[in-house]
């Protein structure tokens, strides 16, 4: 190869001058060509003589296939499985698995394009491929939907604190004047407030509803209601990853597009049947009484039942360490945005974080339900990391040369971002008319 091809194909693939070796791609060989020299030379280090590891990372990922799902499926799975059988409620049983599904398809052709893009020009961090894409408006927009994410996640854990952990304090403290009183008063006779087992609160079911007890009390197909709109944007919620997925790449063993790919279809489809099994008992067990946290929703069973209670302690634990693992990223891209040339300093440092943090509580505190956080994140930046971004960045990303704007795979990628501001404007939409109309539920009952 000449020596002005083999610049251009440094150029391409975000490196600095260094040998190819003499058995690099041809161009003209198109894009698929293009793609493998992508990964072999940048994300496969170490296979040949004399070809120095590249410098997106000093280690080769060791990480095995097995442990590639298990890290994506935690990275998916979050908050957002604590709204799928409220979300179930307003849209019934099978529509809300044709969206389930829907929603879990798009996931899967978004990782997608973030892989092919990732394998045109060598790079694996989701605001890096902003910064290829834009340049730095590219960075900051990627890096300012993240941060936002991030916060929406964030806010999500400490309302499940903000709503269990007083429960469960009471539950602990006061279990045998509970149980004294309970016993005394016959559990029926607090069916307006907390009820003593499921009897108690298919007695609630009978009497509070008995205006609409078939559709308050009995499983529904198909159901439309006000709170619908909540639905696409808490699914999208729930399987937002799509920044944890180029790391996860980048770590992954013997690591290749179709691998890759392969790990993130599997993760999808295992996070699939268990949100479908999760939404399906939860509402199984309520009905239309579930609440937009499903959690919250067991008080109306038995505050003292022991493995309620030891689940719920569980996941007080869990998301409480979460948050500082959430606030590290928050405080690294508001640092990259704000104070990209500026070396580390603990007040700057100590500053982001508790600002972060008074915001964060600012929001929990004020906000009614979990269902907004749900809501108005999974309708803005839900979307955009699923579907608007991986779009564009494909469409900018891949040469023309390669690939024109007329061709297939770009007028899908089109499509793809066009449906995803689509879905965001409208969702965004129902749900301020939502909040305007004051015809919300306000603890997540019908």
């Amino acid at each position: 190869m000449d020596v002005g091809r083999s610049m251009e194909l440094q150029k391409m693939n975000g490196q600095h001058s260094r040998d190819l070796g003499p058995d690099k791609l041809n161009l003209e060989e198109g894009f698929d060509g293009l793609e493998f020299m992508a990964e072999r030379d940048e994300f496969l280090p170490g296979t040949r003589p004399g070809i120095k590891a590249p410098q997106f990372t000093d280690f080769e990922g060791k990480t095995s296939f097995g442990m590639s799902i298990f890290n994506l499926s935690n990275a998916i799975m979050g908050s957002g499985i604590l709204g799928l059988a409220y979300a179930m409620s307003n849209t019934g049983i099978i529509l809300f698995l044709i969206l389930l599904l829907f929603i879990a398809i798009l996931s899967a052709y978004s990782i997608h394009l973030l892989l092919r893009s990732a394998g045109v020009v060598g790079i694996r961090a989701y605001e890096q491929l902003g910064h290829r894409a834009f340049g730095q408006p590219g960075k900051v927009l990627a890096g300012s939907i993240i941060t936002m994410h991030n916060i929406g996640a964030m806010s999500s854990y400490l309302f499940i604190v903000k709503s269990e952990l007083p429960l469960v304090m009471q539950a602990i403290l006061g279990s045998f004047w509970f149980q004294t009183w309970c016993i005394g008063n016959a559990c029926c006779a607090a069916a307006e407030r907390t009820v003593c087992g499921l009897g108690g609160w298919s007695l609630q079911c009978l009497t509070k509803h008995n205006h609409s007890a078939y559709d308050f009390c009995e499983p529904q197909l198909f159901t439309i209601n006000t709170q619908t709109a909540y639905t696409i944007p808490i699914l999208a919620f729930a399987f937002v990853c799509h920044p944890e997925v180029l790391p996860i790449y980048t770590e992954l063993q013997d690591a290749t597009k179709k691998r890759m790919q392969t790990v993130a279809n599997i993760s999808i489809l295992a996070m699939f049947v268990m949100y479908g099994l999760t939404a399906i008992f939860g509402y199984l067990t309520f009905f239309g009484g579930v609440e937009s946290e499903l959690l919250h929703t067991y008080i109306k069973v038995d505050p003292l039942d022991t493995l309620i209670l030891c689940v719920r302690m569980a996941v007080l634990v869990a998301v409480t360490l979460t948050v500082p693992v959430v606030l590290f990223p928050i405080r690294r891209a508001l640092l990259q945005l704000l104070f990209p040339e500026k070396p580390f300093h603990w007040a700057r440092h100590i500053t982001i974080a508790v600002c972060l943090l008074i915001i964060v509580n600012l929001l929990v505190i004020f906000v009614p339900t979990i269902r907004d956080i749900f809501g108005i994140i999974g309708a803005t930046s839900a979307p955009s990391l699923i579907f608007i971004l991986p779009g564009i960045f494909y469409i900018r990303i891949v040469p023309e040369e390669t690939e024109p704007l007329k061709s297939k795979p770009k007028i899908m990628a089109s499509c793809f971002a066009v449906l995803g501001f689509i879905f965001m404007v409208m969702s965004t939409s129902f749900i301020i008319i939502d909040w305007v109309s004051g015809e919300s539920r306000s603890g997540g009952g019908h």
